[in-house]
This record gives C-alpha cells, sequence and structure tokens, in this order.
C-alpha cells in the first residue's frame, strides 16, 4: 500500500504508493483519498485541511495548530482501508471536434509517428480511458493510457495560449483543457463539452480521479451548434 510517508513542507505529508503509473497504483491511492475523506467528514480525524491525490502519491495537508507531521504520519500507519467505501466512479462520453482548425498538432504527429490522421483518430477513439488525477488547472483530467502507437513527446514549445477545451496526447496520457492556459500537449481536437464548471459547488469536474472516459467524434456543424 503506502510505500514511504515523508514530510512536504511543515505542514504537509507526502505518502508514495509506487514509482508506476498504472490502474492498480493508482487505485491504492483513490482508497486511501475516499477512506480519509469519510473519516474527515465524519469527524474522526481532526486537523487535515485537504487531500490531493495523483498517479501514485497523495499529500495531505494540515493545520499545524491543530497538529503535525509525527500524528498525521502515525494515523496513516494505523490506517485500515475499508474496501467498501464506494468510489462511485462512473463513465462519461465526451465528444471530440478533430478538424483541422481545432486539430493543432496532426501535421507534426503524422511526421512524429509515421501514421496518418485517420489511423491516429482509429487508435484514439477506439478505447477507454482511466483518469489518474485531475490538475495543473482546475478539472483537467489525466487520463490513461494511450495505445503505444500514438504515444509522442511534448512540443518543443509550449503554446502561450491553448484554447479552452483543446483534447491533447503526450507520452502515455490524454487530456483536456479546462481554461484556456499555456500548454505542451500535441493537440488533436475540441470538445464543446463543459468538463468543469466553476459556479457547480458539489461536483464541479465533469471527470473525477477512477473515471473512466471514452470520446467519440462529431462533425463541425455538430461542434458549433451543440447545446448543453
Amino acid at each position: 500500500m503506502v510505500k514511504n510517508i515523508s514530510n512536504l513542507g511543515d505542514t504537509a505529508v507526502y505518502c508514495d504508493f509506487g514509482s508506476g503509473v498504472n490502474e492498480s497504483i493508482n487505485a491504492n491511492v483513490i482508497d486511501y483519498f475516499n477512506h480519509l475523506s469519510k473519516l474527515i467528514k465524519e469527524k474522526e480525524v481532526d486537523g487535515i485541511t485537504n487531500l490531493t491525490p495523483s498517479y501514485n502519491k497523495l499529500i495531505i495537508s494540515f493545520d499545524l495548530t491543530i497538529t503535525n507531521y509525527k500524528k498525521i504520519k502515525n494515523f496513516i500507519e494505523g490506517l485500515t482501508i475499508n474496501k467498501d467505501v464506494k468510489n462511485n466512479n462512473q463513465k462519461v462520453k465526451i465528444p471530440v471536434c478533430c478538424d483541422d482548425e481545432y486539430g493543432l498538432d496532426f501535421l507534426r504527429l503524422t511526421k512524429k509517428l509515421n501514421i496518418d490522421k485517420d489511423k491516429i483518430l482509429e487508435l484514439y477513439f477506439g478505447k477507454e480511458y482511466f483518469c489518474y488525477m485531475t490538475g495543473f488547472i482546475a478539472g483537467m483530467p489525466f487520463l490513461g493510457d494511450l495505445n503505444e502507437n500514438i504515444r509522442c513527446d511534448r512540443l518543443e514549445t509550449p503554446r502561450l495560449k491553448m484554447p479552452k477545451g483543446s483534447v491533447g496526447i503526450t507520452e502515455q496520457f490524454a487530456n483536456i483543457y479546462t481554461f484556456e492556459s499555456p500548454g505542451g500537449w500535441n493537440i488533436i481536437g475540441n470538445t464543446p463539452k463543459k468538463i468543469f464548471d466553476g459556479k457547480n459547488l458539489i461536483q464541479p469536474a465533469l471527470v473525477n480521479p477512477g473515471d473512466k472516459v471514452s470520446f467519440y467524434q462529431i462533425t463541425k456543424e455538430e461542434y458549433l451548434n451543440w447545446n448543453e
């Protein structure tokens, strides 16, 4: 389960679940995240202010006036994880328009991968993706694992402005830019679907860690007339 626990500054604990990036390790991270979230909600643990899960790590932030690193470390080491805590994971379908004006990097990808655009799209749309984490910008999902034949490095020079809704790939991951942002991922399309809604205080992110995501292609006309 947790391989190592260490300090992260004065007010956070760093829980390391391993060096790999796969669903098995990530499932352990999510189990701890869900279990701790339940304990915090039920007021069975004091002083924890935030939980931040990633591919294979969990950062636990705490209030130093209430608790400290040693207490949190001992608490984590003594936890018995309740596997019955429901993850409430969902399957999400996301539309993507891959016309050239939205698929900004097909020329680069076809040269780097030595396959044509149609093959890239066939391999991209032909599978279901697992959400390992969200971050970088609010609600941005990091989705694995891409078909090995379409894995490509980041852009040599990141763009200063990546359009909101851009759907990108790099290395083994896919993602969606939830806001206009700098970025270096290879963009293959854009989604009209709202992936993050800051006004939704209950569930602002459409995709959350542990969810499964599938993409389907839409035309430019469907993209322009999309109405949620």
